[in-house]
């Protein structure tokens, strides 16, 4: 006798979901019937990285939630946000599905918006180079320290805004509760970190240069400077210890991003003009992605060598954690591309009709694509916040 589908045993339907790697098809898994979504657990913590979505700007009509563009689907997708739909709150990142939030106070947040899950981290105020920090000093509430040992301040809003460039998480802080956070600093060039449970932020002595952007790979932290000089942090310990890898320097280039796909180590380069935004205003000044170059390091050398294509690879440049994912895991998406957004001038929305530099650069033919919900889609175009990748994550 067959035994139905609504009878399968529980062990089966176990090993049935840790196959499944797409996060949407887990939940329409469980889904199926009564028997089915009680033999397998609410949250699958065994999924790999998912296909991000593109966080949007908030707008009027939707004042508590934020739009999710997934790529996937090709839909929005509206989330309850209170603490990130707020209009004085600031992304300085995402990292392993986990948004990192700065308001007009010392707070940093850390917020799963998919399981609302929330972390701090230690406040602005702790760190090195800040003396001190005071509410009632009013528009010069933070005393700081520059690194030649000058004074000066900076009110609410400027450390909310030009403090921090980015930070980024070695891992998800509901995987790994010994997760370590980085922050480069926006001013100074310095790098910071802190481990989780940690009261205050450490700077890493010689990382200064290397304030381009910071990936984690092979249980390490990775640095890189604007000509692609590395320098490797352990921060593992209480003393942290770095390391340069010395390689030829890389000419050229506005922006460089440091990617861990699989073993490898790619560097990706951004290379801007300046454009005219004729409308409305023709006098409009905007900056637009022209070409990205990938190298990947070989270790060996070490020497960055040029990269012309990424075959299924598809990678996630911008103020998140950059990301690798392969295009044959998510149908209707594109490999050898590099799918970014703008993270490196606000005045791109200085106006009211602000034009985001975000798209898909196809690397086998150096054209660019936009993605379908800009430029086309107006009602989210306008002003500032830029949009953000965010890897959705069930925990």
């Amino acid at each position: 006798m067959g035994v139905g589908w609504t009878q399968l045993p529980p062990e089966l339907l176990q090993s049935i979901s840790e196959n499944l790697k797409i996060y949407a098809d887990y939940i329409r898994f469980r889904a199926v019937c009564r028997s089915w979504r009680s033999s397998i657990p609410k949250t699958p913590f065994h999924l790999p990285p998912q296909l991000p979505w593109l966080m949007l700007p908030p707008s009027q009509s939707h004042q508590s939630h934020r739009a999710f563009y997934d790529l996937f689907t090709k839909r929005l997708l509206f989330l309850s946000l209170p603490e990130s739909s707020n209009p004085n709150k600031r992304h300085c990142g995402s990292s392993h599905g986990w948004l990192i939030i700065l308001d007009e106070s010392p707070t940093i947040l850390l917020l799963n918006p998919l399981s609302r899950a929330k972390l701090h981290l230690p406040p602005l105020s702790t760190f090195p180079n800040v003396d001190s920090f005071n509410y009632s000093d009013i528009g010069k509430e933070y005393s700081l320290r520059s690194p030649s040992g000058g004074r000066y301040t900076r009110n609410l809003r400027q450390m909310r805004d030009w403090f921090i460039k980015k930070i980024v998480l070695s891992a998800n802080p509901s995987k790994d509760p010994r997760f370590v956070a980085i922050a480069i600093l926006n001013q100074t060039g310095e790098l910071a970190y802190c481990k989780n449970g940690d009261k205050s932020w450490r700077f890493i002595e010689g990382g200064h240069p290397y304030s381009e952007d910071v990936i984690y790979c092979r249980g390490l932290c990775f640095a890189v400077d604007k000509h692609g000089g590395i320098v490797i942090c352990d921060v593992r310990n209480d003393s942290p210890r770095i390391s340069f890898i010395e390689t030829p320097r890389q000419l050229g280039g506005d922006m460089q991003y440091l990617v861990n796909s699989g073993d490898e180590l790619l560097l990706v380069t951004r290379h801007l003009d300046l454009d005219f935004d004729f409308e409305p205003d023709p006098s409009h000044l905007v900056f637009r992605t022209k070409r990205f170059e990938v190298s990947r390091l070989i270790w060996n050398g070490p020497y960055w060598e040029r990269v012309n294509s990424l075959n299924d690879k598809m990678v996630f440049v911008g103020e998140n954690s950059s990301l690798s994912l392969s295009a044959s895991y998510f149908t209707g998406c594109m490999g050898n591309c590099v799918y970014y957004t703008d993270d490196y001038s606000e005045t791109n929305y200085g106006g009211a009709f602000g034009e985001h530099d975000i798209g898909i650069y196809n690397l086998w033919d150096g054209s660019i694509e936009p993605l379908p919900c800009y430029p086309r889609n107006s009602f989210f175009r306008l002003g500032w916040p830029t949009p953000l990748w965010v890897t959705p994550s069930p925990c």
